[in-house]
């Protein structure tokens, strides 16, 4: 756990092997194939800049292929390495490290937006997505997953006694340290205080059962799964759900750069015009230095 200046605990999976431990050869190809399946129904056809929020280690990047930019931000610099391992260094990625709570972009930058199992590691969720809409332009997409707190599971162990949360109640659940469960309806109401429309609700990973995807090929449960899908509309019972949002407000065009400089500012005081240092990026305004080395930018903390 690690915490920035004035803004909430962070969970960070500096170091983690993750994307091996839990993906690779966790037994997750289902719930992998499930996740593809819903971000093909929801992503458009091509865009701009897409900036994926929760990135790791770019596990659902290439999903993102038909946008000409991809920002890839995550709070860990080693996760963010090992997404340079897997998808290389070239002109359509750039990599940042930094707080979700205190972004380091311009505001009104970017023409659409993911986040996908990163809510949940979120305390204050409505600082968290208030920084998504600061950050996208009027019209924008904005791709949410959020862990389900009213999923069937937790509504039998909360009938059988053996939890003692309620899974209908509103506020989200800190069910282990930094981690968080969230009602679909609380979920809603925030995006829509914050200005999204939702357009559309999928319901994910029904099959969530360890028989099932012992005794099942992964592929035949997500093809189950994503007949079940779309009831997303009418009611959230699993225990992953996606939300496809639009920013309100006149769709508009990501503005060209000439340099992913422009798309910065400085986190610490909002400075608009950062330069390039010897192995850092300068905000003359506070004098801050954020590290850049080997391809990837830091805007944790200033150096």
């Amino acid at each position: 756990m690690s915490k920035s200046n004035n803004t909430p605990p962070v969970c960070s999976y500096e170091g983690s092997d993750y994307q091996t431990s839990f993906w690779e050869e966790g037994g997750r190809a289902y719930e992998d194939l499930a996740e593809a399946i819903v971000l093909r129904k929801f992503l458009p056809a091509g865009g701009k800049l897409m900036l994926e929020l929760g990135a790791g280690a770019g596990r659902n990047t290439p999903r993102y292929h038909n946008f000409d930019k991809i920002i890839l931000l995550d709070y860990s610099r080693t996760q963010l390495q090992q997404a340079q391992a897997r998808l290389g260094s070239a002109g359509q990625y750039t990599y940042v490290a930094a707080d979700i709570y205190r972004l380091p972009f311009k505001d009104g930058t970017f023409d659409h937006a993911t986040m996908i199992r990163t809510l949940h590691h979120m305390s204050d969720a409505k600082l968290a997505l208030g920084q998504v809409q600061r950050v996208l332009l009027p019209g924008a997409g904005f791709i949410l997953e959020f862990a389900n707190k009213l999923n069937l599971k937790a509504i039998l162990r909360y009938i059988l006694g053996k939890q003692t949360w309620s899974p209908f109640s509103w506020e989200p659940v800190e069910f282990v340290k930094l981690n968080f469960d969230f009602h679909p309806d609380f979920v809603r109401q925030l995006l829509r205080e914050l200005g999204f429309v939702v357009r559309d609700i999928r319901t994910v990973s029904h099959f969530r059962i360890g028989i099932l995807k012992r005794s099942l090929p992964a592929n035949f449960l997500a093809w189950l799964d994503s007949l079940a899908q779309s009831t997303g509309n009418w009611w959230q019972l699993s225990p992953s759900v996606f939300v496809n949002t639009t920013k309100t407000g006149p769709a508009k065009a990501a503005a060209p750069f000439a340099s992913e400089l422009e798309l910065f500012q400085c986190p610490a005081c909002g400075g608009q015009k950062l330069l390039p240092g010897q192995g850092s990026v300068d905000c003359p305004q506070c004098d801050a230095k954020w590290a850049y080395a080997d391809g990837i930018y830091d805007f944790r903390e200033p150096i």
